[in-house]
């Protein structure tokens, strides 16, 4: 079977953005991420940057609706 990721960005001109958001977001929850890939992060450390992305995705969608 072949390894496809079905995470792919649809706006390949906002990758950087994105990389930018997650280190922002890493940072605010204390987990040290580095450029590239990341294995050594446990499953706590990875969802909590997640969690901290969609929490701050929210927080801007709401305050659009103001």
């Amino acid at each position: 079977m072949a390894n496809k990721s079905s995470n792919r960005i649809v706006v390949p001109e906002a990758r950087e953005a994105l990389n930018r958001f997650k280190m922002e977001a890493a940072n605010e929850v204390g987990v040290n991420l580095t450029q590239g890939y990341n294995g050594h992060l446990t499953s706590r450390e990875a969802g909590s940057i997640g969690g901290q992305m969609v929490k701050k995705m929210i927080e801007s969608y709401e305050n659009s609706v103001k």
